[in-house]
């Protein structure tokens, strides 16, 4: 039996679409050490929603407001830290998994939480490791207590990612590496962090010391 053209044109075009789009939304733990700055932990949120609607491209992390002494005996003023491009490439990406709609809805929830106005850092318990933990957290992830790591980031992170192999991507590579390996956003990308494209002679740092 022949099928008319245009019924065939027609039909093809509806099952494009009501499939559902090739689509969802990587999240990326990493760790900086030293340099200009305290060893730090933040996140980064990366791809396009499976409900679709604007690609995704942010990172957040949590500071005090002010770096004074007074961070050493107590609570003292935080704020969400949005880190810039350059401090990305200079930090390590540790792992990364990709999450579900309602996972990323849960950390952005997370996101607000912490960036209230009025929020409180505290080094011993509430300081950018602990902002991190509380996504891994909402995530699922096992092993996210680790009490001796709680000012180590880049420690914390890779016990972290130790005790979840299999369900996330362990990276452990530069910055500069990792985002050059990265596809475009948009609807063709490449969102599985499992695929990031190493350029030629890189490796990930699974065996570097923490």
């Amino acid at each position: 039996m022949r099928i008319a053209r245009p019924f065939l044109t027609g039909l093809l075009l509806w099952l494009a679409l009501a499939m559902p789009a090739n689509a969802a939304v990587t999240i990326t733990f990493w760790s900086h050490e030293l340099g200009n700055s305290f060893p730090h932990a933040f996140f980064s949120l990366r791809g396009t929603p499976d409900a679709g609607g604007p690609p995704v491209d942010a990172n957040y992390g949590f500071t005090p407001k002010a770096i004074t002494p007074a961070m050493l005996f107590g609570t003292i003023p935080g704020r969400l830290d949005i880190a810039k491009p350059g401090y990305i490439r200079g930090s390590d990406a540790q792992f990364a998994m990709t999450i579900t709609d309602a996972q990323y809805a849960a950390v952005l929830g997370l996101v607000r939480q912490f960036g209230d106005p009025v929020t409180r850092y505290d080094l011993k318990t509430r300081n950018c490791v602990h902002f991190t933990k509380e996504a891994a957290r909402l995530l699922g992830l096992d092993g996210i207590d680790q009490p001796k790591l709680m000012k180590k980031p880049r420690s914390y992170l890779k016990a972290v990612g130790r005790a979840n192999i299999g369900r996330v991507t362990i990276l452990g590579i530069h910055g500069k590496t990792y985002l050059a390996g990265l596809s475009p956003l948009g609807a063709a990308a490449d969102t599985n962090p499992a695929r990031v494209r190493l350029p030629a002679g890189s490796a990930p740092a699974t065996a570097a010391a923490d």
